[in-house]
């Protein structure tokens, strides 16, 4: 039953790696933490977007942006083991922030302006188990990011900026109530905001990545089935990123709601599979030219292989559609985008 389990949180984690609010691309997952035993796992995400847009010009008509989105790639590693019957410690390494956009295609306004943000975070996790049912987790957080930001307008170089690895810290803190003889667990996990400082070549870089509340849920409802899920809130309108010498390049006028309901099946004893939707409200109003979609809805499948010796293995694909959205400033019109990600997880139970 415990192998069954995971695989729903294994499927949300390979294919998170996509679209979400803010800059949002990993959820912060802390699932490693509930694994039994001394457990590790590595994981990995590729994501191949195509957003593309059209600014309609006095004179020259439509023109085309082409697909302003470059792919990107997620990786995360995460190490649980036990202290002793209650306490138990996890360290999670994730990239739970990151955006990339460029504009490269030929006559188009902005050609040329690109901005480009990573970010790796450390979380160190001990969990305390006061019964079988309810447990708290708690842990400090290390963020670090870096990124590059280029505006050009009418084929002019207006601002160009690269910024170094600069770092900030933060705390996670949650309860679960989990019931093992009917697979269920439900898990609250609130990340707490973190500020961010960055030394720039030219103007430096002021960061806020919000706070948040992730919920996460499973439980079995038929033999060998288990519904699963996620309800994620961040503060994004109180995040930002801002240059000192050119001022805000992106913020955010509303928080963000994130919505995942999933069912995994038990197809025998080495393999199971998963199905799951997501969805992402629009926030509305004009979008970034540095980040021209508006909310999502997509659809998951994967599937957890139990290859022996304690290691698993977890694939899924994942389709996204993001919501239409209109620019600031130059009011293009980017419609009927779509995203693909994929991920690979390995794990090892010993």
């Amino acid at each position: 039953m415990k192998k069954f389990t995971t695989v729903g949180a294994a499927l949300m984690l390979t294919t998170t790696a996509a679209y979400a609010g803010g800059i949002d691309r990993s959820g912060q997952s802390i699932g490693a933490a509930f694994e039994e035993g001394t457990y590790v796992e590595l994981s990995y995400g590729m994501v191949q977007p195509s957003v593309t847009g059209t600014f309609t010009h006095p004179l020259a008509g439509e023109l085309g942006s082409g697909n302003v989105a470059p792919s990107y790639s997620n990786v995360g590693l995460a190490f649980k083991t036990d202290i002793d019957e209650k306490v138990s410690l996890a360290i999670i390494i994730d990239q739970p922030f990151g955006a990339d956009v460029a504009y490269d295609t030929a006559g188009y306004p902005l050609t040329g302006t690109s901005a480009n943000v990573s970010s790796t975070a450390i979380t160190a996790l001990g969990r305390y188990k006061f019964n079988e049912n309810l447990s708290v987790h708690f842990g400090p957080r290390y963020l670090t990011a870096k990124g590059h930001y280029t505006a050009v307008v009418g084929g002019v170089p207006q601002y160009a900026s690269v910024y170094s690895s600069g770092s900030g810290t933060g705390y996670v803190a949650g309860v679960a109530y989990e019931r093992k003889d009917i697979a269920m667990r439900v898990a609250l996990t609130y990340s707490s905001a973190i500020d961010l400082e960055l030394d720039g070549s030219v103007g430096d870089m002021n960061a806020k990545m919000p706070k948040s509340v992730n919920l996460d849920f499973q439980s079995g409802v038929a033999a060998n089935t288990l519904v699963f899920g996620s309800v994620r809130w961040a503060e994004w309108s109180e995040g930002h990123i801002t240059d000192t010498l050119a001022g805000e390049l992106v913020s955010w006028d509303e928080d963000v709601v994130t919505y995942t309901l999933g069912v995994g099946r038990k197809f025998s004893d080495t393999f199971s599979g998963a199905l799951s939707v997501s969805y992402e409200d629009k926030q509305g109003g004009a979008a970034s030219n540095l980040s021209p979609t508006d909310g999502y809805t997509s659809v998951s499948v994967g599937g957890t292989y139990i290859m022996g010796n304690g290691v698993e293995l977890t694939g899924g694909v994942r389709y996204i559609m993001p919501g239409d959205a209109t620019t600031e400033t130059i009011g293009a019109s980017f419609t009927d985008n779509s995203a693909v990600a994929v991920g690979l997880k390995i794990a090892y139970t010993y």
